[in-house]
C-alpha cells in the first residue's frame, strides 16, 4: 500500500483566510489612518498644558524674587509682563518645542505636518493687566 501525504491548503482554506484578512482590514486601516492626526492632537494640548505651566513657574519665582522685571531660567533670561512671561521669551521656558513653530508676535506655537498648520496651534497670551490670568488657548480642528 502506497501512502500520499498532502501537503499544503486547499482553495477554500485560502478563500476564507484571505476574506478574514479583508474583514479586519476593512476596519483596521481607517483606524490606523486617523491616529496620526490625533497624536498631532495631543502634542498640541501637551504643550498647552506645558505652557501653563511653565508660565506658572516663572509666576511663582517672580513673585519669590520680588517682582523683577526679567528671571533668569537656566540661563536664559526671561522677560515678565504683569507677572508672567512675555510673548517674546516664553519659548525659552520650555525645554522641547520640537515639531512646533513658534511666531513671537502673536503667541502662536504650530505643529509642524499638520493638515491644515493654521487649526493646529497654541496661542500664548500673557495678562493685559496685573493680577489677571494669562490665556493659552488650543486649536486641534486641524492636526
Amino acid at each position: 500500500m502506497l501512502r500520499i501525504n498532502k501537503q499544503g491548503f486547499t482553495l477554500i482554506e485560502l478563500v476564507v483566510v484571505i476574506a478574514i484578512l479583508g474583514i479586519l482590514a476593512a476596519f483596521a486601516v481607517p483606524r490606523f489612518m486617523a491616529l496620526e492626526g490625533r497624536a498631532r492632537a495631543a502634542t498640541v494640548e501637551s504643550l498647552a498644558g506645558s505652557l501653563r505651566s511653565s508660565a506658572t513657574m516663572a509666576r511663582g519665582m517672580w513673585m519669590a524674587s520680588g517682582n523683577p522685571t526679567t528671571l533668569v531660567v537656566d540661563g536664559l533670561t526671561i522677560r515678565m509682563v504683569n507677572g508672567y512671561p512675555n510673548r517674546a521669551t516664553i519659548d525659552d521656558t520650555i525645554v522641547d518645542l520640537a515639531g512646533f513653530r513658534y511666531t513671537q508676535g502673536n503667541g502662536v506655537f504650530q505643529r509642524q505636518g499638520a493638515t491644515t498648520p493654521a487649526n493646529c496651534r497654541v496661542t500664548y497670551t500673557p495678562p493685559a493687566a496685573a493680577n489677571q490670568p494669562l490665556t493659552v488657548v488650543s486649536v486641534t480642528t486641524g492636526c
